[in-house]
């Protein structure tokens, strides 16, 4: 059995080569793959019930490394990365389910129950659902980027700066003080280190993947098969500056770009995102960036709250890319009623552990507490009752914004169970059934108009799965390295 290896440049060598199309078939496979993740019967080898549990370990130097093994029923696999995130030395242990307080109602869906019975549930959350227009003039996005300095608008001598238009002159910036020898804060690429092994069915390697890159690609496949189903994507807004927020962007404009106009990026080291405009900027992406127009800004900016607020009010799709421990804007911004005044798609997959939490508590406990319409509330966007994850079992124990909320599992809907929920809908409503014609319509637009808050920890089976696709396209392409009889 030969081995194909797949080292950090290689592989980053083959997701820049890749075309739209490609792109959506990794999409459509991980796709499956979360769909079967989500049935609970172990008749399909990704499902939940049938993956086994990963480990944790944190080492006395604060890093922390996650052993996530994964199977299709086919293939096996192991992604073992590390962090330097300051924890506190030992040794946890995933296990299988999570606990439910006595008296709590249980998902509507749970493992193994009627995929049917998920519609109603889920429709019936949403029954009410009224997508209001935004009313977002055209001429409130301006033709030129707007630039940024931190220290202030009057800072006579702002340590970094953006300059000029990006779209028309190159983008510069001082080098810090340090000259990188020790980063300021959010300088730190905090990206995952380690790799990811692959086995055909006889237990034999047949992939070894650097897993820095391929977490993030990965990530963001995933982010994006909702963000793909959405009316209008005029607007980006992401936080964060390192490899998840250049792929998520990177993606969206691959598959989205004809109706982007605009990205506002925002990270707490203007130096860092000045690097991620100059990486965005390379003469080699001009396809897919297209005439997107671009925007930079750090937390020290002097006007930053102010902007801010536009920023977050302004977009259609947020994207929140950092390891934060604090919320990256308040719940206000979104939760008062002028932030009401649209759907917006809310991706958060920085966060990973249970102090850490990009989005406010509040944002998410407004979205799953749906209130009877109101005449008064006529034009606002209406929450779904639900929050998207990868994984309900780990988001219930990892996703910071989830237990700092304490959103209960029956508010919680996994990916590849919506991706269920819309299949079964869909057949349903071939019965000319007039409840079923209902069901789907109230779930299609909320997915495609809708508050939609999606919330990732991470998932051994992305990686095998999307590994696996990605070193038969390597070998396809004459890429990575071939150990013929390993």
């Amino acid at each position: 059995m030969p081995l194909t290896i797949l080292s950090q440049s290689q592989l980053r060598k083959l997701l820049l080569s890749l075309t739209r199309e490609e792109i959506l078939e990794l999409q459509r496979s991980l796709s499956e793959a979360l769909r079967e993740y989500s049935t609970g019967s172990q008749d399909q080898g990704c499902s939940a019930t049938y993956q086994p549990q990963r480990t944790a370990i944190t080492r006395s130097n604060g890093c922390t490394t996650l052993f996530m093994p994964a199977t299709t029923g086919k293939t096996l696999g192991i992604k073992m990365i590390s962090l330097q995130d300051g924890g506190t030395a030992g040794c946890a242990v995933e296990r299988a389910g999570f606990d439910i307080p006595e008296g709590e109602p249980t998902s509507s869906r749970s493992r193994g129950g009627s995929v049917r019975n998920s519609v109603a549930s889920l429709s019936s959350e949403m029954s009410d659902l009224s997508v209001g227009s935004s009313h977002e003039d055209d001429s409130s996005i301006s033709p030129s980027v707007t630039t940024a300095s931190s220290g202030g608008a009057d800072s006579a001598d702002s340590s970094t700066l953006l300059t000029g238009c990006v779209n028309q002159l190159p983008v510069t910036g001082k080098v810090s003080a340090t000259l990188g020898a020790w980063p300021g804060a959010g300088t730190r690429d905090t990206s995952p280190r380690g790799s990811v092994t692959l086995l055909d069915a006889d237990s034999l390697p047949f992939g070894l993947i650097n897993a820095h890159e391929l977490t993030a690609f990965r990530t963001a496949l995933a982010s994006l098969m909702l963000f793909n189903k959405r009316k209008k994507v005029r607007t980006l807004l992401v936080f964060g500056a390192g490899t998840q927020a250049y792929w998520h962007i990177r993606l969206a404009l691959i598959l989205r770009g004809n109706e982007i106009r605009r990205v506002y990026i925002v990270n707490r080291s203007f130096e860092r995102a000045a690097e991620l405009l100059r990486n965005i900027y390379l003469p080699e992406n001009t396809e897919w960036r297209r005439d997107v127009k671009f925007s930079a800004m750090s937390s020290d900016f002097g006007e930053y709250n102010r902007i801010l607020k536009e920023h977050v009010r302004k977009t259609d799709a947020i994207f929140c890319c950092t390891p934060s421990s604090t919320s990256l804007f308040p719940a206000e911004f979104l939760t008062s009623r002028e932030g009401r005044q649209k759907g917006r798609f809310i991706c958060a997959v920085g966060s990973y552990k249970k102090h850490m939490s990009e989005i406010h508590p509040d944002i998410l406990r407004d979205e799953v507490n749906v209130t009877p319409p109101h005449r008064h509330f006529h034009k606002h966007t209406r929450r779904s009752g639900v929050i998207v994850v990868d994984s309900l079992d780990a988001a219930m124990k990892e996703a910071g914004e989830i237990i700092q909320a304490g959103i209960k599992p029956h508010q919680v809907v996994e990916l590849g169970e919506l991706m269920m929920v819309r299949h079964a809908a869909r057949k349903a409503s071939e019965t000319d059934s007039v409840e079923s014609a209902d069901e789907e319509k109230s779930l299609r637009d909320w997915v495609e108009r809708g508050n939609v808050i999606y919330k990732s920890v991470g998932l051994g089976l992305m990686d095998l799965v999307t590994g696996g696709d990605l070193v038969r396209l390597a070998r396809e392409r004459g890429l990575g390295t071939t150990v013929e009889d390993f």
